[in-house]
């Protein structure tokens, strides 16, 4: 098995870091995009990046950290799923050179379907993974502008976003929020993952990006983006798939796959055992499902 290479890049003045797990230079590499959350960050995708290499697959893996999270620079600022896609377009473009298979974990989809109908990525997207996307009135409801801003500015930018941020890297806190809201089963909720989640949200300006998520910055109307889609597209769903908003927390996991379903110009999907972080819980069924589908994507 081959040991990833950690690598740095530069992007508007920051550092940017990311790892390189190599493969065929036939076939298209993954590009990952980990979920944003407390303590989240590249290390998200080890097990799914440990476990394709030993089962023999031949995609290269590129799997960066996002700016604002885990070995990236971190400044203080409100990030948008168009910053991200900027960062993510020139990864692609400078670092990466060639085509590439998008992975786009959980609520990180409006950062790929910016990357998407980015002006510079061209011909540079093969086809589109979702694993566990927002449900269908979520990613389809706006939040008000005004509404991110008075959050951004009142609760999460100040002093009392550092003291909320001490409160939600704890431990406790973490292993509650894990088995109420991500993990289908607790066993799956190790040591590892608390230990992960514990270890990067040490560094306090990484609550940046985690409060500019819980601001709605990624809020829109992604109806029209969606279906505008003209990459094949694979989307997954935990059989016990939940929403943390009220607005997703009726939708049975078929009702989401098949909404996304409907509105895709070139989609499949299935639904597998797990919830909400499907590479990481379920990752042999999610690794057998987008091994099958890259083998015949069409």
């Amino acid at each position: 098995m081959a040991t990833p290479k950690a690598e740095v890049y530069t992007w508007q003045g920051y550092r940017c870091s990311y790892e390189v797990y190599p493969g065929s230079p036939e076939l298209p590499p993954l590009l990952l995009i980990h979920p944003l959350g407390v303590g989240l960050a590249g290390w998200f995708w080890h097990r799914f990046c440990q476990q394709w290499q030993q089962q023999g697959q031949q995609n290269s893996i590129y799997n960066p950290d996002l700016l604002g999270c885990g070995h990236s620079d971190q400044p203080a600022v409100a990030y948008t799923p168009q910053d991200w896609a900027n960062q993510l377009a020139y990864f692609t473009r400078q670092v990466i050179q060639k085509p590439v298979v998008v992975v786009a974990q959980g609520a990180t989809l409006p950062i790929a379907l910016k990357l998407l109908h980015h002006p510079q990525m061209e011909g540079l997207v093969r086809s589109l993974v979702l694993s566990g996307p927002p449900g269908w009135k979520l990613i389809t409801t706006p939040s008000p502008t005004w509404r991110q801003h008075l959050l951004w500015n009142l609760l999460f930018s100040g002093p009392v976003g550092w003291g909320l941020f001490r409160y939600v890297r704890r431990q406790r806190f973490l292993r509650s929020f894990s088995r109420r809201q991500l993990f289908g089963r607790e066993a799956d909720i190790d040591q590892e993952w608390l230990d992960h989640l514990a270890q990067d949200a040490k560094q306090a300006r990484g609550r940046y990006a985690v409060y500019s998520f819980l601001a709605g910055f990624w809020r829109e109307d992604y109806t029209e983006a969606i279906s505008n889609l003209q990459v094949p597209t694979l989307v997954l769903f935990g059989d016990a798939a939940s929403g943390i908003s009220r607005l997703s927390q009726t939708e049975q996991a078929g009702q989401r796959l098949q909404a996304y379903l409907d509105h895709l110009p070139q989609a499949r999907g299935d639904i597998i055992p797990g919830r909400n972080l499907l590479p990481y819980e379920s990752t042999a069924s999610f690794i057998s499902h987008l091994a099958d589908w890259l083998a015949c994507p069409g």
